[in-house]
């Protein structure tokens, strides 16, 4: 998995469509090997985005767990603290 897609379920606020298309994205452009794909990828490009984004919400949407949603500030804190651990940077 890209290290740039985030788990996106049972947060608390529930994830946001401007985030599951951000992780959609993020997903077509690692598996095509572009950022930007050619004019004539385009149509295909940004489709392939819509339907892995519909997919991804349909997903999330079906999900269960009796797990208490996380804290997105929590969890975010818990990354940078990982990060400075990783880089050297605490």
């Amino acid at each position: 998995m890209c290290r740039n897609i985030r788990p996106l379920a049972n947060f608390e606020p529930p994830v946001t469509t401007d985030e599951i298309q951000a992780a959609a994205l993020q997903y077509v452009r690692k598996i095509s090997g572009t950022t930007r794909p050619s004019q004539v990828n385009t149509a295909a490009f940004e489709h392939a985005v819509a339907e892995v984004a519909a997919a991804s919400a349909r997903l999330l949407d079906a999900l269960v767990t009796t797990a208490p949603p996380k804290d997105r500030e929590v969890e975010a804190a818990k990354a940078r603290q990982r990060a400075a651990v990783r880089y050297g940077t605490a």
